[in-house]
């Protein structure tokens, strides 16, 4: 019966230490198969660890930027549940707002409606039997969705009839507000208002046109 050979630790020691002297670090590839297959192993562990932390790192950076979009999503979501529950609240409130704007725009005359509300606010001096000693209509001011047109005014006559006046002005089915009201006494011991009427109107479709694009060419910062 044949015996099979006995294994020699010492000399397989000393043959793994063999294998690493005398190595020239300039050209392994004079190296034994031990010390290159080595070195292979050592390059590879060492490529495969850095791509695993440049991975990992993206992978980091990754999951933060999810989790905060996590949060903005769980967010804008609980909003919208908000919104969506309120929604027939929020229907019945926006059409209470078209309707009380619709009511406002029907109190602001329109361009061809001015002279109208002029003579209202005269046949209101004359109907408390004012005396007008002024009324001029000035500049009008055009704001973006309507025009502000101011009226200078003087009216003379009695205490009460003035009063009622002012009233008979706040009572018209058109905005008009007095303003920069000053009242003095007359030689005649009657009373003479000075007074800024400013009456409003709505501008028509190419009127904001024009403004819209006036506004779009105006040079940035200008209103500044």
């Amino acid at each position: 019966m044949a015996t099979l050979p006995k294994f020699d630790a010492q000399a397989t020691q000393q043959w793994f230490v063999n294998q690493f002297r005398g190595l020239n670090p300039n050209d392994p590839s004079t190296w034994p198969i031990l010390p290159r297959m080595s070195l292979c192993v050592a390059l590879i562990v060492a490529i495969v660890a850095a791509l695993w932390f440049v991975w990992l790192s993206g992978s980091a950076d990754e999951l933060e930027a999810e989790r905060a979009k996590e949060i903005t999503l769980r967010e804008d979501y609980k909003k919208k549940l908000v919104q969506a529950v309120n929604l027939e609240a929020l229907k019945k409130q926006r059409e209470q707002v078209q309707q009380y704007v619709t009511q406002l725009e029907k109190q602001l005359p329109s361009k061809a409606e001015m002279d109208a509300l002029l003579s209202d606010i005269n046949q209101a001096g004359l109907g408390r039997s004012l005396q007008f000693e002024s009324f001029k209509p000035g500049q009008a001011t055009v704001k973006e969705y309507y025009a502000e047109l101011p009226i200078a005014l003087k009216v003379s006559g009695k205490y009460h009839d003035i009063g009622s006046f002012a009233s008979d002005i706040a009572n018209l089915s058109r905005i008009v507000t007095l303003n920069n009201l000053a009242v003095t006494t007359g030689k005649d011991g009657g009373l003479t208002l000075d007074a800024t009427a400013k009456t409003f109107r709505y501008l028509d479709q190419e009127e904001v046109a024009a403004q819209r694009k006036a506004a779009a060419s105006a040079p940035k910062g200008a209103g500044k």
